[in-house]
Parts: C-alpha cells; sequence; structure tokens
C-alpha cells in the first residue's frame, strides 16, 4: 500500500475487527467498524469511556465528524489525544511493565462495573505520558459474559506476569525477549526459565507453572474444555485479586550495575559537574525545542534539565538499573515530561512484526528537536568501535539540533576504555570529532566545561 503522508492507517492497527487508528492531516482518530457499532453506541459503554477518561486511565478522545472518516465503512469517528512518544513494552523498565499491569487489571474491574470485560490484555495497549502510564484501546471492550472465564488471563499472563517474573528472578536482560515473542512470551518458556523455587510460591505456580502445564495438556481442546468451565462474577474478582497481588508484591532485588551507580563513581568535580548542567540549561534554552531525546541519560540527570521546562524528554539508557531508577525518580516527582526507556543506541530497536511496521523503528518515531549525547561519543567510538563519520551521519538523521560533549583521550574515563585494550583509534580526537560533525551539523557554540577542562560541550543545528 502506498502511504499517503497526510492520511493512512497505522501500521500497527489491523488485527482488530472494532475499528483501527489512522492519520489525517497531522491529527490521530480511530475508526469504529459496523461490527462493533451495537457495544459502542451502548449508553453504559459510553459512561465506561467517560468514568476512565475522568480517572485518566484511557487517552481522551471526542467524537469527531463523520466526513472525517477513513472510509464509507465508518459508523463513527473518534478524534484522539496524541501521545507524545510511542514505546514499546521491551524497551520499558520493570516499573514501567508492572503499573502497565496494574493499570490493566484496574481496568477490568472498573469494566465490570459497567458490564464490560477486557477482551484482550495486550501491553501494547498502554503507553505512557512521561511517568504515568495510560490505556489506548478505546475498543478493546465486549458485553461481559459473568458464566464465562476472563478470555484475556492467558494474554495477561503472557504479556506481563510472565516477563515480569523473568526480570525479577532471572536477568533483566531477558526482557529482550518480548522483542522476540511480540504477542507475549509463551508460559511454557517462561515456566522452564523460572527458578524452581518459585514452585513454592502459590500465586506463580497457579498462574505460571500450572497455567503453562494445562496449556500444553488442553491444546488440543482449549475450546471445549473453556465452553465447560463453570466460572462467576466472585471468582473473576478473586482471579484479578489474586492477579493484583502477585503483580504489585512483585520488586527488583538490588543489584550494582556499572551505569545504575555512574554517578557515584564519575570523575566530575561538583563544580565541573554545575558548570556542566548550566552549559546545556543554556543550550536547550537557545534552540526552544518541543521534543527531546536523551541519549545514554544514565539516571536522568541531565534529562530533567528539559522535562523541567516542560518539554517532552525521553530519557534513553542502556542499563536496566539506571533506567528503573529514572523511571522510580520521574514517578515520585509525578514528572508528566520525562519518559525514561531502554535504549541500546548500537542496536536500537528495530521495526518489527507483520512487514517490518506493525511495532515501529526508533528512527520512525522521530525526529526529535534536540538530541543530548552527553558524554557517550567515547562509549560510541571507542567501545562499539563506530567511526564519527558515521556517528555524526546518523544522528543528523534523527534531530535537528545536538548537545554533545566530545571527551579526548586523556581522560580518565576514556583510559578506562583503553587499559585492557590496543589503542587503534587514531583518529579518536577533537579534531577528527569537529570535522566529522561540522559535515552533517552547522556550529552555534562550544564551551569546555571549566576553563582547563579538556571536556568541551557543543551545541550544532543539522544542515537542511
Amino acid at each position: 500500500m502506498t502511504k499517503n503522508k497526510t492520511n493512512y492507517i497505522d501500521p500497527g492497527s489491523f488485527r482488530d475487527p472494532s475499528g483501527f487508528v489512522y492519520y489525517k492531516n497531522g491529527k490521530i482518530y480511530r475508526q469504529v467498524s459496523y461490527g462493533y457499532q451495537e457495544t459502542f453506541e451502548n449508553k453504559t459503554f459510553s459512561d465506561l469511556l467517560k468514568k476512565l477518561v475522568e480517572e485518566r486511565l484511557i487517552v481522551p478522545f471526542k467524537r469527531a465528524n463523520s466526513t472525517l472518516a477513513f472510509d464509507k465503512f465508518a459508523v463513527a469517528v473518534l478524534e484522539v489525544e496524541k501521545i507524545p512518544f510511542i514505546s514499546y513494552p521491551y524497551e520499558w523498565s520493570f516499573g514501567q511493565l508492572r503499573d502497565a499491569a496494574l493499570l490493566t487489571l484496574k481496568i477490568q474491574l472498573i469494566a465490570m462495573e459497567f458490564g464490560y470485560s477486557l477482551k484482550d490484555a495486550s501491553a501494547y495497549n498502554v503507553q505512557f505520558i512521561g511517568s504515568h502510564p495510560i490505556f489506548i484501546d478505546h475498543f478493546s471492550f465486549e458485553p461481559y459474559d459473568t458464566k464465562k472465564p476472563w478470555i484475556a488471563y492467558k494474554q495477561f499472563c503472557e504479556h506481563f506476569l510472565g516477563p515480569l517474573l523473568l526480570l525479577k528472578y532471572t536477568s533483566g536482560t531477558l526482557g529482550k525477549l518480548q522483542r522476540l515473542y511480540l504477542d507475549g512470551i509463551p508460559l511454557t518458556i517462561v515456566s522452564k526459565l523460572l527458578p524452581k523455587q518459585t514452585y513454592l510460591k502459590p500465586s506463580i505456580a497457579l498462574h505460571v507453572h500450572l497455567h503453562a502445564r494445562n496449556q500444553i495438556r488442553y491444546q488440543d481442546n482449549h475450546a471445549k474444555i473453556t465452553s465447560q468451565i463453570s466460572f462467576s462474577e466472585q471468582k473473576m474478582k478473586a482471579l484479578l485479586d489474586s492477579l493484583e497481588t502477585v503483580v504489585s508484591g512483585l520488586s527488583l532485588p538490588r543489584r550494582k550495575t556499572e551505569w545504575g551507580e555512574y554517578y557515584t563513581f564519575t570523575n566530575y568535580s561538583d563544580k565541573a559537574f554545575d558548570s556542566k548542567k548550566n552549559i546545556v540549561s543554556g543550550f536547550i534554552s537557545e534552540v526552544d525545542a518541543k521534543s527531546v531525546w536523551d541519549i545514554g541519560a544514565n539516571t536522568g540527570e541531565f534529562s530533567r534539565l528539559a522535562s523541567t521546562k516542560k518539554i517532552p524528554t525521553v530519557a534513553f539508557d542502556i542499563d536496566p538499573d539506571a533506567v528503573e531508577k529514572n523511571y522510580n525518580k520521574a514517578r515520585e516527582s509525578n514528572d508528566q515530561f520525562l519518559l525514561p526507556l531502554l535504549m541500546d543506541f548500537s542496536n536500537p530497536s528495530p521495526g518489527l512484526g507483520w512487514n517490518h511496521s506493525e511495532r515501529k523503528s526508533l528512527s520512525q518515531r522521530g525526529k526529535a528537536d534536540l538530541v543530548m549525547a552527553l558524554a557517550l561519543i567515547h562509549h560510541l567510538a571507542i567501545s562499539n568501535n563506530l567511526p564519527l563519520p558515521s556517528i555524526a551521519h546518523y544522528f543528523a538523521s534523527i534531530c535537528k539540533f545536538i548537545i554533545i560533549e566530545f571527551i579526548p583521550k586523556e581522560d580518565s574515563q576514556v583510559q578506562k576504555l583503553l587499559a585492557n585494550r590496543e589503542d587503534i583509534f587514531e583518529n579518536y580526537d577533537k579534531f577528527s570529532f569537529e570535522g566529522a560533525f561540522e559535515k552533517y551539523f552547522d556550529l552555534i557554540a562550544k564551551e569546555p566545561i571549566l576553563k582547563k577542562s579538556l571536556r568541551t560541550i557543543y551545541l550544532y543545528k543539522a544542515k537542511e
């Protein structure tokens, strides 16, 4: 399909027959299909959506004129409030995934009060506005049948509970499995990866291990078995209460990582650190950015220089512990402009799913007005062997302006990187750095962190 830049269906919105998301003249709409007409036009359903909007649990919307429909098959059209930055579960910290899970359970309980139930419990139905999780799928509801089990139970366990347990009991790196299994990590895999001690925990044994075993046992007769199960509203509430108890009770063990403790071991003096903050803050104000990406943000010390100016800011870091700390701090301060995310910029999120576009690559979600790359260039160039011209070219493709810090070989942090390897980086110096970036950017300003500092911060504007 050839995509009209001003009028096109979201490439990830094709699985639900109830409707789809599309873009028109820079705005976001949801089209209601005929199959969802009866539910959508029910007053009780309208009351449910109204309550969810009022409680900031679902993204706000308003009824739009039918002339704005994408095609002639529309029953109704909703104009939906735009999410500042679309993120995915495999980019979230442990705390973000847990809060998204609890949001899903809370919405299910509220829906039941109005006679509805979530027909799916996909983690992709949740986004974040700053530190605030919010549900985005207005068509995920169906009339609640008290005699039937929760149809989304398995999906909830595979999208939320299983990944959370893997992050808690195994390794933070296993969160990357969510990138491999877009429809949720199969419980059979989760069960095998979890340590044996989890069999002794009743809730985990029930929702994961026994659940996985029953999936294998009844996989050929699932529909028949499900139809024979006697259920009730009381059993449903007990199930949801059990899930809420186990999810809310999960926390990460204390782990010390290099980047999670970065500011404890940095070679900055207090004076240099304050000077760096002042320079960066001034550069942010100078470009009047409407969106900021902080790459290598660690726990967000410099990201907050932008978010406190009420600029939507995405704080990327490779370290799960650093991202978790950043999110917890943003959550505690109710920062609505700072979104911490897990991202390796030497291997950023690609386009995934059907036609490589169901889940967008990082580049497809840009550009940012401003990128900040502080204390990062030496890691890209030396740790990852990336040529300076290639780094400059990539940054020019994802931003209009960049604040970037150059750290020379003489710096103690660079010396650490070179301590156990041969120095093959003849072109890693200030002259080569400036030459590489001035091919793609125009220099606006540069300042040393202190008068005698080896480190310099640059403000560049990408060439037209």
